[in-house]
């Protein structure tokens, strides 16, 4: 189960230090995001303009550093923001008697929809942050990242049922296959989601399709 006290660290760095920005009505407060998130996961950090972010988000360049001291402080919100939104999620909802990793990446799976629906650039984003080397933010997110790795990884799949898998499989090896082939398919599908119509009958669809990559999985890992 994943480590409650790493997640809360995330939340209360936020609440902390942008209540004002918190305290805006939540329409506001999306509008301000879902800008900041589109332009930062197309442009990255170093070539992102807060202009374009004013623009999209309809409010001006004054108001949104009342709410944000600089760009960097925009930036480093949204990763602790968004990083304690997901694994909030994860935390409160996922079945954790649940040990069969499909199953479980399969509930994982369906909350990040959920998300991806109120935020479109959200997992964009998050994906641009391994390759991110600005100067002004690499050090933060490389050690966010760090943090990110040694807990929220191992505590996603480290109670998982090990006796399902074949005998001589390297486990540990096994399961990050299975880990970036299921990222890889989550990320081609986010690109196809943002020119779709993101309804119960997409998901299923993407499920559905989720599911027989699985199956093939099942069958190569699998006793």
């Amino acid at each position: 189960m994943i480590n409650k006290s790493w997640q809360i660290s995330f939340s209360m760095e936020v609440n902390l230090l942008f209540s004002k920005f918190l305290n805006l009505n939540p329409e506001k407060q999306d509008r301000i995001l879902n800008a900041a998130l589109k332009e930062f996961a197309q442009k990255g950090y170093q070539n992102a303009s807060t202009n374009e972010i004013v623009k999209e988000a309809g409010i001006s360049k004054g108001l949104l550093f009342h709410y944000f001291n600089n760009k960097k402080d925009l930036y480093l919100f949204l990763y602790n923001h968004f990083m304690g939104i997901v694994m909030g999620e994860i935390l409160a909802k996922v079945d954790w008697s649940e040990k069969d990793i499909f199953n479980r990446y399969r509930q994982i799976a369906i909350l990040k929809f959920d998300l991806f629906q109120k935020y479109p650039e959200v997992f964009n984003f998050i994906k641009s942050i391994y390759t991110e080397n600005a100067p002004d933010v690499k050090k933060e997110i490389d050690q966010k990242n760090k943090e990110l790795l040694n807990y929220g990884y191992k505590d996603l799949f480290g109670d998982i049922d090990l006796s399902k898998f074949k005998e001589g499989l390297d486990i540990e090896k096994t399961v990050n296959i299975i880990f970036w082939a299921m990222e890889g398919f989550a990320y081609r599908q986010q690109d196809k989601a943002l020119a779709s119509n993101l309804d119960q009958t997409y998901l299923e669809e993407v499920m559905e399709e989720m599911d027989g990559y699985c199956e093939i999985l099942r069958t190569a890992f699998y006793k």
